[in-house]
């Protein structure tokens, strides 16, 4: 009886141990999965990256300032992204990551449904500022129409500042913010963009390959800090798209080794 008793354990743990595997059934990892749950954990618990995030907002706070001290035609305006910019959807990621997947619309607008993304550290108390100094925020993002009525509710739930339809600019059929940001131009002089993603800066940086996104990044060193204020985002981004060459349809195995065939190592 023992032996069977020990058997059957052995045969238990042996199961469960397959179960929880990252990655692969051969124990490999997954980089497009299990990667994202540590890149997570540092946008989740490191002090650091809360630290980048005040830094940024205590840049772009003196920023504001400067730009009240000028005389302007039109009302003064910050455009900011909203994801990872403003909202944390970091618990999106790691539960799509425990499961072993990487993004999904389906998946990620019913988490923007619940309207429980919590805030980036510094992101209200900023935006409360330069909204107290008479500046208006349009959020610019790439989040689709159906996710309007869960992405005002995640705002006004905070307080944000103008959270409101007519500041909540959607994508509607390009996912270039280039078009809207000329849209809000006309009528308001925009002194400060805030985003993730180069992207959300100038169209410089749509769906460019990475050879041209860091020379892009060189001729516009002057704006970042000044009228781009960037924040941290090691999860996910066009930087990751870019290493695909925007081929999404690779697998997590092809993801994987293009991963591996890229990085440096000595």
């Amino acid at each position: 009886m023992k032996k069977y008793f020990l058997i059957i354990t052995v045969l238990a743990m042996g199961c469960t141990a397959v179960r929880h595997q990252p990655g692969g059934n051969d124990g490999s990892l997954n980089l497009t999965a299990d990667g994202k749950l540590f890149t997570a954990l540092f946008q989740q618990r490191a002090a650091e990256y809360k630290a980048l995030c005040l830094q940024a907002f205590n840049i772009a706070h003196l920023r504001v300032d400067q730009a009240l001290q000028q005389p302007q035609s039109k009302p003064l305006a910050i455009v900011t992204d909203i994801d990872e910019t403003v909202l944390d959807n970091s618990p999106y990621d790691v539960k799509q990551s425990l499961q072993g997947k990487d993004y999904e619309q389906q998946s990620w607008e019913q988490w923007t449904d619940l309207s429980q993304a919590d805030t980036i550290p510094g992101a209200l108390p900023f935006l409360k500022y330069a909204a107290s100094k008479g500046v208006k925020i349009f959020y610019l993002t790439n989040r689709a129409e159906a996710e309007r009525k869960g992405t005002l509710a995640n705002l006004v739930r905070f307080g944000f500042p103008d959270a409101t339809n007519d500041h909540l600019i959607l994508k509607q059929t390009l996912s270039s913010k280039e078009a809207r940001r000329q849209t809000i131009a006309e009528t308001h002089h925009i002194i400060m963009l805030m985003g993730d993603n180069l992207a959300d800066f100038s169209a410089l940086f749509d769906k460019k390959p990475e050879d041209e996104r860091l020379k892009n990044t060189y001729l516009s060193a002057a704006e970042f800090g000044k009228r781009f204020i960037v924040l941290p985002n090691p999860v996910y981004g066009d930087w990751e798209s870019a290493a695909y060459k925007y081929n999404m349809k690779l697998t997590p195995v092809q993801k994987d080794s293009l991963i591996k065939s890229i990085l440096k190592s000595y």
